[in-house]
C-alpha cells in the first residue's frame, strides 16, 4: 500500500510540473511576435494588438484564422506554427485595443 501511495504521489507532482508548461504564455507571445513580425512589420507588437477589441481576437483565434489576419496586417511575414498560435494570441489579447494594457515590444 505504501508503494501505490508513493507512486500516486510521484505521478501527480510529474503531471502538475508538465501541465503548467502547457498553458499559453504572454510573454512568450511577445517574444515570438518581436522575433518573427516587428522587423518585418516596421510596427510594435502594442500597434497589432490594437487593431482589434478583445473579442474580435478571440473570434479571429477560434475561427481558425490568426495566421490570415496576421499576414493581412503584415503581408511579408510568414505564417507561425500551430505551437506558437496560442502564445502569440494570448499576448494580442492581453494588449488588445479595449484592454487597458499597452505592450512594451
Amino acid at each position: 500500500m505504501k508503494k501505490v501511495f508513493k507512486l500516486f504521489w510521484a505521478t501527480a507532482l510529474t503531471l502538475g510540473f508538465l501541465s503548467t508548461s502547457a498553458y499559453a504564455d504572454i510573454d512568450k507571445g511577445q517574444k515570438i511576435y518581436s522575433k518573427q513580425f516587428k522587423t518585418i512589420c516596421g510596427f510594435s507588437g502594442n500597434v497589432m494588438a490594437q487593431k482589434h477589441k478583445q473579442a474580435e481576437w478571440h473570434d479571429i483565434f477560434y475561427s481558425g484564422k490568426l495566421n490570415e489576419e496576421l499576414i493581412k496586417e503584415c503581408p511579408n511575414a510568414k505564417k507561425l506554427k500551430n505551437s506558437d498560435l496560442q502564445h502569440v494570441y494570448d499576448f494580442l489579447y492581453n494588449y488588445a485595443l479595449d484592454s487597458g494594457n499597452r505592450a512594451t515590444c
